[in-house]
Formats: C-alpha cells, sequence, structure tokens
C-alpha cells in the first residue's frame, strides 16, 4: 500500500512573531498567513521487511534501521525520526513500524515559508492516512508544533503549522497556555485575483540563520527590550489591522501595513535584514513596488512584495537582475491532504 500526503507552504503577511514564545505566552499573538500551491510532499510505503527508510530526496539524505520503538536523534533528518517516534508512543503502543517514507518539498530550507513545519504536518497526515488516527486540524496542527519546537527544541514561532493543516487565508490567535483559535476568513473571489495580481514574491537566495534570529528575538522578550517588544506589538496590531483591510479589499491600506510592519519587525533581533535584503528591497520600489516584507524569521528566505499590476512586470524585471529568482504562485484555500493508493 502507498500513502501519500501534501502540506501547503504559506506566506505571512502579518503578525509573525507574536507567535514566538514567551511573547505569545505573556501577551498573545495574532497572525495573519496564507497558503499558497508550493507544498510539501511525503509517500509511504508499509512493508513486512521489518526495516525503516527515510528518504529525502530534495535533500539527498537517506537513513535506514531495523524496526524499533525509538530512533536517536543525532542530526540526520531528525524531524523524520521524530515524527516516527511521537505516533510510535502515543498511537502505536509503543509497537514499532516498518516502512520507507519519501519526502521532498518545493522549497528550499529556510525559505520563510514555514517548509520544515510543512513538513511535520505532512509526514503526521500521511500517519494519520496509513494508521487511521482519529484526528483532526487542531490536534494535527498542535501535534506537528510539539514534534518540532518541544521535542526536538528547534526555535521558531507557532503559526506554521496551523497554516499547513488548514489552508487558506487565517487570522490565528496565540494565547497563554498553548490555546490557539483559527479563524479562516471569507475573502471574495475578485479581492483574492486582484491581492494575487498585486504581489511578486522574489527569492533572495541568500543565507539564512532563522535560529539565531529568533533566540535574538526571545532574547529581547526576555530582558524586556522596549523597542523590540513595542515592535511585537505593533506587528501584532497590523495583523488586527491586515484582517480588516484584506475582508474590505483595501489594496492601498494592505501595501500601507506590509511595509509598516518590515519596518517594525527589524526592531525585533539586529540580523533580521541584511545588505543583500536591502537592495532587493530598494530595486522593487524603484521600480514601482509600493511596498514589501520578508515572509518568516527573516535574514533571507522570499520578500512578498506589493505593486500596481500594471508595474508588476517592471518590478520583475528589475529584481531578475539581481542573484535571486521571482517565483510564480497562486493561493490556495485547502490545507494538509492525504489519500490511498
Amino acid at each position: 500500500m502507498l500513502i501519500r500526503s501534501r502540506a501547503p507552504l504559506r506566506l505571512g503577511f502579518a503578525g509573525g512573531g507574536s507567535d514566538v514564545s514567551p511573547y505569545s505566552d505573556i501577551y498573545g499573538g495574532h497572525v495573519l498567513n496564507v497558503t499558497i500551491d508550493m507544498y510539501a510532499y511525503c509517500v509511504i510505503e508499509a512493508w513486512d521487511k521489518e526495516q525503516i527508510v527515510f528518504a529525502a530526496t530534495d535533500r539527498e539524505e537517506t537513513y535506514a534501521a531495523h524496526s524499533q520503538s525509538y530512533l536517536d536523534f543525532n542530526g540526520h533528518l531528525d524531524l523524520h525520526k521524530a515524527v516516527y517516534n511521537r505516533v510510535v508512543r502515543q498511537f502505536n503502543r509503543g509497537e514499532p513500524l516498518s516502512l520507507k517514507m519519501t519526502t521532498y518539498s518545493d522549497a528550499p530550507a529556510g525559505s520563510g515559508l514555514g517548509s520544515s513545519s510543512t513538513m511535520v504536518v505532512a509526514m503526521l497526515s500521511a500517519y494519520v492516512e496509513w494508521l487511521n488516527l482519529p484526528l483532526g486540524e487542531y490536534e494535527i496542527a498542535r501535534i506537528a508544533y510539539e514534534v518540532e519546537r518541544l521535542e526536538l527544541g528547534l526555535a521558531g514561532g507557532r503559526q506554521d503549522t496551523y497554516a499547513a493543516t488548514f489552508g487558506g487565508f487565517n487570522f490565528i490567535e496565540f494565547e497563554a497556555e498553548e490555546r490557539v483559535i483559527v479563524n479562516p476568513l471569507r475573502i471574495k473571489n475578485w479581492m483574492i485575483n486582484e491581492l494575487e495580481s498585486s504581489l511578486v514574491l522574489y527569492y533572495t537566495d541568500a543565507p539564512r540563520e532563522s535560529a539565531k534570529i529568533l533566540k535574538d528575538q526571545i532574547k529581547n522578550v526576555e530582558t524586556q527590550n522596549q523597542e523590540a517588544l513595542e515592535a511585537t506589538h505593533e506587528i501584532k496590531r497590523d495583523a488586527v489591522l491586515m484582517k480588516e483591510y484584506i475582508l474590505k479589499g483595501s489594496l492601498q491600506d494592505i501595501a500601507k501595513i506590509l511595509g509598516r510592519s518590515w519596518e517594525a519587525k527589524k526592531k525585533l533581533a539586529s540580523s533580521i535584514s541584511n545588505p543583500i535584503i536591502e537592495q532587493a528591497y530598494e530595486i522593487a520600489l524603484k521600480a514601482g513596488a509600493y511596498s514589501g516584507k520578508i515572509s518568516g524569521a527573516g535574514g533571507g528566505g522570499f520578500i512578498i512584495f506589493m505593486v500596481d499590476p500594471t508595474k508588476r512586470m517592471d518590478v520583475i524585471r528589475a529584481l531578475n537582475q539581481l542573484d535571486g529568482s521571482v517565483r510564480n504562485f497562486h493561493f490556495v484555500q485547502q490545507g494538509a491532504e492525504s489519500w490511498a493508493i
């Protein structure tokens, strides 16, 4: 039997950073994001070989072991091992599984599109299909968060697993004691089309150290750095305004919030921006873009630019003169999916 799954990557429009502990635990966080037609994929082949094989084909990494109840972490496909360990422990009575799992993604690691969290969701969704696990969207997203952030100790926020699991445009509220509320937004088709036509997605191809950025951000909250705290408060408020403007179809206001949030985000940690990002930003604005912001923690990855559709090609041509690349995309409403062959 073959099980396939996929989960969509996401763009962060507003609020990113307010979903990171300890800020979200103390003050609560608000995030507005949307999923796009770039995916993390997983394939499970169930077999009777008493062997476990993980293959991350996009990274050209493979791991193999005899079937066992717990796989040790050693920096080699630890995401795959952590998901396996959690499924065996919680849903298979501690009994080992035998399988070959193949994974790959449309976006590289460190893209700022939530690629690692989305991969965890894709892997969990495949196990849910294979083992017929009684898990809904909230449970899948919560387990994926716990596996990545708590069990593996990887720094990051909470939004990625919920975006990948639910799909579509979502305004997500993060509260103390791990309480999360996902509010799907009902946006008119003309607004979705107009917003899609007004965005340019640029991949900087810059090295990205999201873990360091997030650690600096966490330290600034813990030490009560007033500039960083006020910037996070502003980012959180901007998520609420972004929700209102997207629902109303106020494109100019969306562009204003996007640019303002980027200026605030740069105050969260010193390494969020760099000369490569600033050069791309300046060139895009000179070519006609209204504003833009990094999607994700910062330091590299993808930048979202807001532009008048009549100036779109001017911005694309200008950005294509740099070392990065412009990526075509469309919004998608469907979250994580899995099916049996």
